[in-house]
């Protein structure tokens, strides 16, 4: 039997992402033997190497065939002219997606030459914020997540050692009147500030709203470290600490939302005992994370097999590694776009995609983007369970039904526990409400309108 190479393309766009790969494998994996895992992975794991190894080879007759029903070239695509966008390390060269020259210029270079993008916008006029293929402010955040301080945990060694510390930079944006309460946004995996394009600007017009590029990801620094979700969350703490209460005391009462990863890093981060009393609501947009399952902790406590292991890390690295050469080109990242906004498709633009595409073109993303993926798929993780648990604001479930990768069913499970540790029936400050949205992974984006009202009725009852 022949292969199909179109169904090949078309099923691979669904495996290489890192949420869609994670759920749609592990509730079938954890049915089987620890020998039958292996055995299912490493099949896995060879047949993705060997198909982009094959699509790396013959793109161009890989790029013949569309996302969804098996058109071929003649389908009209966006084209996406990067020559005139630059990164800290690139400049990006029309002639090829994703194609690079030598360096002639940085970003800052750029930003010192042009005005703000955002220093004529006007957000009571306009409901679509700016694209800056440059990101918008900086804040240098210090902070001890390094690789100098990993190495010395790691190494064992002593930790009265004084700690190193490190400034990363930092994108983020502000808006709307500092008199105001403050919203902070946190984007997911692989997107950045921009992804709240059509929310910032609504929020701006009744509240003070802040939105950051988490470390690895967008316009922010791209240290080579490893990076877990305490990293994250204290970069949000730190933040809301020195950037929205200006280390100054202040009572401004804050709301965190966050969308797929930052989801999981906005109640992480809410729930910290160092701004919690800060932190008046938390708002959920399909928010990641795992939940405890006792069977799966217990198989987790067993040791590895050091060969199995070995072997096994090392056709991760290929395997990952080729995954992103792939998956950063612009039509992929399209493709990636369209599966997970099933309703309203139309909002996957030019845009969006530069604001993915071209951080990744920075020269250590491939190597972030490798870590980020092996340190948050295995480990020990904060469980959803817990930072629930510990979780005192009210919390709004607003939630896009039709995600091919995070299911209702979780923000089912995150209702039931929010429950069980704080009660249903809303007589004391914790309370959990959900909004059902008409969209995928990204409601934000795909349903603004919707999303906007539901945020604004939330927030305003617990700004009240």
């Amino acid at each position: 039997m022949l292969v199909n190479a179109r169904n090949i393309v078309e099923h691979a766009q669904f495996l290489f992402s890192l949420e869609s790969t994670q759920f749609s494998t592990s509730l079938f994996l954890h049915q089987q033997s620890p020998l039958s895992q292996h055995l299912i992975c490493s099949t896995m794991l060879f047949l993705r190497t060997s198909f982009l190894l094959v699509s790396l080879l013959s793109s161009s007759h890989v790029e013949a065939f569309a996302p969804s029903n098996g058109a071929t070239s003649s389908v009209s695509r966006p084209t996406y002219d990067t020559s005139s966008i630059a990164t800290d390390r690139f400049v990006l060269s029309s002639t090829a997606a994703g194609s690079v020259t030598e360096p002639l210029v940085t970003s800052s270079d750029i930003a010192a030459q042009i005005p703000s993008i955002l220093k004529d916008f006007q957000h009571h006029e306009s409901s679509r914020l700016p694209y800056s293929p440059t990101g918008y402010s900086t804040w240098s955040w210090r902070t001890h997540h390094n690789a100098e301080n990993q190495s010395l945990v790691n190494s064992n060694t002593d930790q009265n050692e004084k700690q190193r510390y490190t400034e990363h930079s930092i994108n983020y944006l502000e808006m709307g009147d500092p008199s105001k309460p403050a919203i902070l946004l946190v984007h997911g995996f692989g997107a950045s500030t921009y992804h709240f394009r059509h929310n910032i600007p609504i929020l701006a017009r009744k509240y003070h709203v802040y939105a950051l590029d988490l470390l690895g990801f967008g316009w922010s620094d791209k240290p080579i470290m490893d990076y877990d979700a305490s990293v994250w969350r204290d970069q949000v703490v730190d933040f809301v600490k020195q950037v929205i209460l200006k280390e100054d005391a202040s009572n401004k009462p804050i709301t965190i939302a966050g969308n797929s990863l930052g989801g999981y890093t906005a109640m992480y981060s809410a729930s910290d005992d160092r701004i919690k009393e800060f932190v008046k609501g938390c708002v959920l947009l399909n928010a990641a994370g795992r939940f405890r399952d006792p069977e799966s902790e217990a198989k987790e406590t067993s040791t590895p097999n050091p060969i199995i292991q070995f072997i096994s890390s090392a056709i991760q690295r290929i395997v990952i590694a080729a995954s992103f050469i792939y998956t950063k080109q612009p039509a992929r990242i399209e493709q990636v776009l369209r599966n997970v906004y099933p309703v309203n498709s139309a909002n996957v633009d030019e845009e969006l995609v530069k604001s993915i595409q071209v951080p990744s073109l920075d020269a250590n993303a491939a190597e972030v983007f490798y870590r980020v993926i092996t340190k948050n798929g295995s480990g020990p993780q904060a469980y959803v369970d817990d930072i629930l648990a510990q979780l005192e604001c009210p919390v709004l479930l607003a939630w896009g039904e039709q995600d091919p990768w995070i299911k209702s069913a979780a923000a089912d499970k995150i209702e039931t526990l929010y429950a069980q540790f704080h009660g249903a029936d809303g007589a004391t400050q914790k309370w959990c409400k959900r909004v059902s949205i008409g969209g995928g992974h990204c409601p934000h984006d795909e349903a603004p309108e919707e999303v906007n009202a539901a945020i604004l009725e939330f927030v305003d009852d617990i700004f009240a």
